[in-house]
């Protein structure tokens, strides 16, 4: 399935720009996050071309850490609930897409929300 988690050159300001407020010091936390964030909306993403081309990049296994099964579980059933194909090449484009939408709702709240919400999460 995923091998690679890639971030668009505009991911990766807005992850720098979350970094800075939040001081959270690695991508792979702030990227589970806004995956995260990004599932527990109820809106769909929207299907959209995203170029990941910044140097921003981690392995799946980074991203998920020990919990590769519930990740992949979350986005099939986040998949099959929005009449998302699940074959590879769909899910690695709506795990993109989730995990882009999710950086762009996190970089838009204060770094006081940011932290009241992962403090309400953990």
């Amino acid at each position: 399935m995923i091998e690679t988690v890639k971030v668009s050159d505009k991911g990766r300001q807005q992850l720098i720009n979350i970094k800075k407020r939040t001081r959270i010091q690695n991508w792979n936390v702030i990227c589970r996050w806004a995956f995260a964030y990004s599932l527990a909306e109820d809106s769909k993403v929207t299907d959209e071309n995203i170029t990941a081309n910044s140097s921003v990049e981690m392995t799946w296994k980074t991203f998920t850490g020990s919990h590769e099964k519930l990740y992949i579980a979350l986005l099939l059933i986040k998949a099959k609930k929005d009449k998302w194909p699940t074959d590879d090449d769909s899910i690695n484009t709506y795990f993109k897409l989730h995990l882009h939408r999710g950086i762009s709702y996190l970089n838009g709240k204060s770094a006081e929300s940011i932290n009241k919400l992962l403090s309400n999460i953990t």
